[in-house]
């Protein structure tokens, strides 16, 4: 007989008004953070900015949100737009199966997704009203920062017109590398909100500056570019 269905937690706010000193000013700036699955890179740079008090929200360029299986040959893969809870569930459907996905770290992703959002989005399915709120866009892989560049390119120009700068920091997709350049992507998004006024102007020499400073002990590709919509 299947286990029952974990139901995972939700972010809550309590009731009431916060206490002055718990209350964050709303930043300058709107981020999007962007990996292959919405599920390693982009969400832990999701909870990362977040906690931190800056705007942000997750996506993934992939056709399919594929997690790792039991063997190279057999990944899990889900549609964009399934629950987190959900694939929880599925990965869970036996002891054997939830003592596998736990190891692997698989389990651990999807608890933590679904305390941030609901499911997986993908950057390319989003209406442009949603996409041009962003001014940085910060894509974790080379081939997922030219995904976003020739999205934002093929889109139907709004009346607006206002930059949005997409940057790659070029990340390995497993948890740990993600946790560090999590890290490195809040510093980065910090030096841009203190510049948000010049961004048009300085963004790309701010992000060399940044990459001479900060990448002699993690060298990392970074790349930028800014797109207009």
């Amino acid at each position: 007989m299947p286990p029952p269905k974990v139901r995972l937690p939700r972010p809550s706010t309590p009731p009431g008004v916060p206490p002055q000193e718990c209350m964050r000013v709303k930043s300058v700036l709107s981020f999007g953070v962007v990996c292959s699955s919405n599920i390693n890179r982009s969400m832990e740079a999701h909870v990362v900015l977040g906690n931190a008090g800056l705007q942000v929200e997750s996506y993934g360029t992939g056709t399919q949100v594929r997690l790792p299986g039991r063997n190279a040959m057999e990944p899990k893969i889900y549609k964009f737009g399934t629950p987190y809870e959900h694939m929880y569930n599925d990965m869970a459907v036996t002891p054997q199966d939830e003592a596998f996905f736990k190891r692997n770290g698989v389990l651990q992703l999807c608890k933590r997704g679904a305390a941030v959002k609901r499911a997986p989005q993908r950057w390319q399915d989003m209406p442009t009203e949603v996409v041009r709120r962003h001014d940085v866009v910060i894509a974790f892989e080379e081939r997922i920062f030219d995904a976003v560049v020739s999205d934002l390119q093929m889109r139907e120009p709004t009346s607006d017109f206002m930059p949005i700068h997409v940057i790659c920091l070029d990340t390995k997709d497993n948890p740990h590398e993600a946790k560090l350049q999590g890290r490195v992507a809040l510093d980065l998004c910090w030096v841009l909100e203190h510049a948000a006024d010049r961004l048009a102007e300085d963004g790309a020499e701010i992000v060399e500056k940044f990459e001479a400073e900060k990448m002699t002990h993690t060298p990392i590709k970074v790349l930028y570019q800014m797109c207009y919509l």
